[in-house]
């Protein structure tokens, strides 16, 4: 007998799971922030926000801006040797600071 599937995010727990501290509702400020085109953002998973989230392997990579659709932002990033495209709204991004 096959094995049920819990979809992709059973594997990925630790990844996305929040210190005691930082638990509960997220900041206005953070989902309200704006970013342009050609900044650098990391990739931040806000597992408290489902919606807009980017593929939980791509948690903790940085990016470039190049777009924007809707409410999320087109991120440009490298994954080995191949440029991806990733949707993301701006819960889970943060912006490089240098």
């Amino acid at each position: 007998m096959a094995r049920k599937s819990h979809g992709f995010r059973i594997k990925t727990r630790g990844k996305l799971t929040k210190d005691v501290r930082t638990r509960g509702k997220v900041p206005v400020s953070r989902i309200l922030q704006e970013f342009d085109v050609g900044d650098s953002v990391h990739i931040i998973l806000e597992p408290s926000i489902h919606k807009g989230m980017p593929f939980p392997r791509f948690h903790g990579k940085t990016g470039k801006v190049v777009g924007k659709r809707g409410s999320a932002y087109l991120l440009s990033i490298m994954d080995g040797n191949k440029e991806k495209t990733i949707i993301s709204r701006p819960e889970h991004m943060k912006k490089q600071v240098f």
